[in-house]
């Protein structure tokens, strides 16, 4: 029978804006190589240590950088950053005329030696396990995602579920700390339709909590009284005895990666996905983690996505869970990575967007959630992920951590951003003595295609406003040619 974690509406009321707004000094805004024969690798040599986020000498933030990568990498963002471009890339990878062999191929050979170059670690074994160490000599880790996006059936999960079992047993074999996470999708191990139906049952038990469940195990709270429960507007059918075989699979395909990331001491990261199946995403993670996260370095970190007007209650709800169970909780936080699907299924449906009104209130949420956990961590066990590409909310957060004595290297904490996106602030990060991983897909050009195209979608106002990057990037090329010639 489930635990059911009991927070009176009072208390939850007084702690909606459960922090200290974050206050800033600043007053600005298939599967990785297994090489059983390892290298000694080059030690990178750290700029000295500061104890700010600066990001206005281009030539000490990219001084691990070769000049050739500089220069495709400076490329592909000014090409990312042409959206007219953008989006007849995309037209193009989700027409028919991808069912003419011919232009297939030519599109997929243009893609392997462009975006997906710059954006994803690798094809095949050997590039993905390349990528990490260059990542390495750099002084930043890896978090790596076996790229698939979903699966339809037992069989295709059961395929999934080898490849991240193989790519925890990659890691142990690539430089010691240069992997930070393996990240999991649970659409990737348990059937879409099966993780629809779940979300579905787990949103009308919070409507009805007379509604039982009998196949729920133990977890933290999934929603609250803000989160959007439009996806489910009647009572749904109970599971059939073939969908809770299907489920206790689903489950027991995560425990097994769980397990193998104990047993290497690689934490395990669940993706956030879309708002309509977030529900059975979180109950998978929590459950999982309830069991497995027993010391003060927790294995299993859940995802929160402060686009979404729900996440601070959610975020403050479940931390509170956890601590009352006596297990320590990670957490990544990111902004989210599903905006305009979202607002297109909520107008469908004729209902309000569950994403805040204005990116203002997006970051608000966002630094606030960053301001909670970190004062948390400083104070007892569990683990932060600050995944942003957001200059001002990093150095507002290098700021709070520094105020709290979380900073260098400190293992509960780290910054994240993206393969191939916010290096600037990746290396302004790893110079102010930071953890810094980049989330690093990897996997076939036809496979990782669907996660490249959502990407391409969500991410064209990023791309098109990474002016800093492009900035710097040109400036220190200009350097670099001036030295030569003179």
């Amino acid at each position: 029978m489930a635990t059911r974690v009991v927070v009176s509406r009072k208390h939850l009321k007084s702690l909606r804006n459960f922090t200290r707004p974050l206050t800033s000094s600043s007053s600005s805004s298939s599967s990785v190589a297994v090489n059983h024969t390892v290298k000694p690798e080059p030690t990178f040599q750290k700029p000295p240590t500061t104890t700010s986020l600066e990001l206005d000498d281009a030539e000490k933030l990219f001084s691990s950088v070769p000049t050739s990568k500089l220069l495709r990498a400076s490329a592909i963002l000014h090409a990312a950053a042409i959206e007219p471009m953008v989006d007849f890339g995309t037209w193009v990878m989700q027409s028919k005329l991808m069912h003419v062999n011919v232009i297939r191929g030519a599109v997929l050979g243009a893609l392997r030696h462009t975006f997906y170059e710059h954006f994803c670690a690798g094809e095949d074994a050997d590039a993905a396990g390349e990528s990490v160490r260059s990542l390495h000599r750099c002084g930043l880790r890896a978090m790596l995602d076996y790229a698939v996006e979903y699966a339809g059936d037992n069989e295709s999960c059961d395929r999934n579920l080898e490849a991240f079992l193989h790519t925890v047993e990659s890691a142990t074999s690539l430089p010691p700390s240069s992997v930070s996470f393996l990240i999991v999708k649970i659409t990737a191990i348990c059937p879409m339709e099966l993780v629809e139906r779940v979300s579905d049952l787990l949103r009308w038990q919070y409507k009805d909590p007379s509604f039982n469940l009998p196949w729920k195990q133990d977890t933290l709270p999934i929603l609250s009284d803000s989160s959007p429960t439009y996806q489910t507007l009647k009572k749904p059918e109970p599971l059939t005895p073939e969908e809770e075989r299907d489920l206790q699979l689903g489950h027991q395909r995560l425990l097994k990666i769980c397990q193998k990331c104990v047993e290497a001491n690689v934490p395990l990261a669940v993706d956030a996905e879309y708002t309509s199946i977030q529900p059975a995403i979180d109950y998978f993670t929590y459950s999982s983690a309830i069991m497995c996260n027993k010391d003060e370095h927790p294995i299993v970190h859940g995802t929160i996505q402060a686009y979404l007007k729900d996440a601070k209650e959610r975020l403050l709800l479940a931390s509170m869970a956890a601590d009352k169970m006596g297990f320590p909780m990670g957490f990544k936080l990111v902004r989210g990575a599903y905006m305009s699907s979202e607002r297109k299924l909520a107008s469908a449906l004729g209902f309000e967007s569950p994403i805040h009104k204005s990116i203002h209130e997006t970051h608000v949420c966002y630094n606030d959630c960053a301001s909670f956990l970190l004062e948390k961590i400083s104070n007892g066990p569990g683990a932060l992920v600050l995944a942003t590409h957001n200059v001002e909310s990093g150095r507002i957060a290098v700021a709070k951590a520094h105020d709290l004595g979380i900073g260098k290297v400190n293992h509960k904490m780290q910054f994240a951003q993206l393969y191939g996106m916010a290096d600037a602030l990746s290396f302004g990060l790893r110079n102010a003595g930071f953890q810094v991983s980049k989330y690093m897909p990897f996997g076939p050009v036809e496979m990782v295609m669907p996660y490249l195209l959502r990407r391409a979608e969500e991410n064209r106002g990023l791309l098109s406003a990474s002016t800093l990057d492009r900035q710097l990037m040109r400036k220190e090329l200009k350097r670099r040619l001036a030295a030569a010639v003179f």
